[in-house]
């Protein structure tokens, strides 16, 4: 087994049940909200965030992790936003407490990934959460 798999990827997948989606679409022709009914419907819980969206996916959208009640502890942060934009994210995830960060296939910024590394987060960039998941499946 690959070692990244091992050490990152299982364990997000089998720990990390409450997942903040950044940029989840209403549309359910685009990636962001494939994969994120796809992890619903493996029984994680998935919360939208997306700014002056009402409710996705059966979900309150929030417009940013900043702004999540203090009662709602997010495992994982999931993205689909351009690489550029993903080192404020990243230090979002920290503030708010998630315990891994993932930027989905495509996404690379190292400099996002040093910071939630630095914060000690589990943290994955340049690939798909569902197939990941669908990859590691057998071993869940």
């Amino acid at each position: 087994m690959n070692p990244i798999d091992q050490e990152i990827i299982l364990p997000i997948l089998k720990n990390f049940k409450t997942i903040a989606v950044i940029g989840l679409s209403p549309k359910p022709d685009r990636a962001s909200h494939r994969v994120a009914a796809y992890m619903q419907q493996q029984g994680y819980r998935i919360i939208p965030i997306r700014p002056g969206s009402g409710k996705i996916l059966g979900e309150t959208c929030y417009a940013s992790l900043a702004d999540l009640p203090p009662d709602l502890k997010i495992d994982l942060v999931d993205v689909f936003r351009r690489a550029e934009e993903t080192p404020p994210i990243a230090q979002e995830a920290v503030a708010a407490g998630a315990r891994g960060f993932w930027l989905q296939s495509g996404i690379i910024n190292d400099q996002a990934l040093a910071i939630t590394n630095q914060a000690g987060l589990l943290s994955v960039q340049d690939l798909c959460l569902m197939v990941e998941h669908k990859r590691l499946a057998h071993l869940l």
